[in-house]
C-alpha cells in the first residue's frame, strides 16, 4: 500500500485577475473555483500577488511592535462588542493573545487606535495596518462578488458590500517550548461573512473537513486564506459550508497571523435570499442580527451548544 498523499485545501491564483477583473475570461474560471471550494471545505488558499512583499513584511514587523507593548497598554483596547478588544491571559489558552482593530481601513479609524496605544504616534504602524486592510479588503469584496453571482443573486450585491465593516484581528501564538502539540486555539467555526487570514511561516492552523478529517494548513509566503463564516452560511441558506478550525502549536517558534473579517453592521438583519430557499433547500434559519447572536455565542448556553447558530435560530 502507498502512503495516502495528504489532504490540502484548494489553492486558487487570483493573480491574473486584471484591472477590470470582472469583465475577463478568468473572472468566470476562478468563481467557478471558488464557488466549488467553499462548497466543499469552505475555504481555500489565494494566491494573490497585489499586496507587495514589503507590506506583507512590515504586517508582521507592526504585530511583533504591538505585542511587545506592557499589558496595561494592550488592555486599552477594550470593546463592547465580543472579542473585537484585546484578548489573552486565558487559562484555557494560554499560547494565544490577540486585539482587533476596527474598520482598520478606514485611515481615521487606524490612526485613533495607534493614537490609544502609543499617545505620541507610530505613523510607521498606522499605515502598515491601513494600507494592508484596505488591500486585503479588495480581495473581500471580489469573493463576495463571485459568491454572490455563482448562486445566481448579484442584484444583492450592492446591499450585500454595504452590510458590512472589517475587523482587523491580530494574533500571537507563543511557541509552546516542547516537541508535544499543545491547543493554540479552540476548534471554532467563525461567525462572520468572510475571513482572510494572512500568518508568519510557523504551521498551527488546522481545518476540519466535512466528514470530520483535519488538514494542516501550510499556505506559502505569497498566499492568504478565505474562509466564510456562520453569517455567510445562513445568508446563503446552508449552500456553502462554514469550516471548523483550530490552531495547534508545537515547538519553539512564535506563530503570527493577521484576520481581515468582513463582518454584518449592527442592526442589519441576515436572512436569506427567497431565491436560495427550495424544495432541495428548505429555510435553515429565521432572520437574525449578527451583534445579537455574537452576544448569544458567548454565553454558556452558547459556547455548550453543537451549533450556536441552530440552537439561536434554527427553523
Amino acid at each position: 500500500m502507498g502512503s495516502e498523499v495528504p489532504l490540502r485545501l484548494p489553492t486558487i491564483d487570483f493573480s491574473k485577475l486584471g484591472l477590470n477583473p470582472t469583465d475577463s475570461v478568468e473572472w468566470e474560471s476562478v468563481k467557478a473555483q471558488v464557488r466549488r471550494a467553499l462548497e466543499e471545505y469552505g475555504c481555500f488558499e489565494v494566491l494573490f500577488s497585489k499586496i507587495p512583499l514589503e507590506l506583507r513584511k512590515a504586517i508582521f514587523g507592526a504585530l511583533e511592535e504591538l505585542f511587545n507593548l506592557p499589558l496595561q497598554t494592550k488592555l486599552k483596547n477594550s470593546s463592547k462588542k465580543p472579542f473585537h478588544g484585546y484578548v489573552g491571559q486565558y487559562p484555557m489558552v494560554p499560547l494565544y493573545e490577540s486585539m482587533g482593530i476596527d474598520d482598520a481601513d478606514d485611515p481615521e479609524k487606524a490612526e485613533g487606535f495607534t493614537n490609544l496605544l502609543w499617545p505620541e504616534g507610530n505613523p510607521t504602524f498606522c499605515k502598515t495596518v491601513q494600507s494592508f486592510s484596505e488591500q486585503v479588503s479588495e480581495l473581500d469584496q471580489m469573493i463576495r462578488k463571485m459568491v454572490l453571482e455563482s448562486l445566481g443573486v448579484e442584484k444583492y450585491r450592492d446591499e450585500h458590500l454595504e452590510s458590512t465593516n472589517y475587523l482587523l484581528r491580530v494574533m500571537k501564538y507563543e511557541g509552546p517550548q516542547t516537541s508535544e502539540t499543545k491547543l493554540g486555539l479552540n476548534a471554532h467555526t467563525d461567525k462572520n461573512i468572510v475571513t482572510i487570514l494572512y500568518q508568519n511561516q510557523v504551521e498551527g492552523l488546522e481545518v476540519q473537513t466535512r466528514d470530520g478529517q483535519w488538514i494542516n494548513v501550510n499556505p506559502s509566503p505569497d498566499s492568504f486564506i478565505a474562509m466564510i463564516g456562520d453569517s455567510l452560511y445562513a445568508w446563503a441558506n446552508g449552500r456553502l459550508h462554514s469550516p471548523y478550525h483550530r490552531v495547534m502549536m508545537t515547538g519553539n517558534e512564535t506563530r503570527y497571523s493577521v484576520g481581515l473579517f468582513s463582518i454584518p453592521k449592527a442592526g442589519y438583519v441576515i436572512e436569506a435570499p427567497e431565491e436560495l430557499v427550495d424544495e432541495e433547500y428548505p429555510l435553515l434559519f429565521k432572520p437574525f442580527d449578527h451583534v445579537e447572536f455574537l452576544g448569544f455565542y458567548y454565553t454558556e448556553a452558547g459556547q455548550r451548544a453543537e451549533s450556536a447558530l441552530k440552537t439561536y435560530c434554527g427553523v
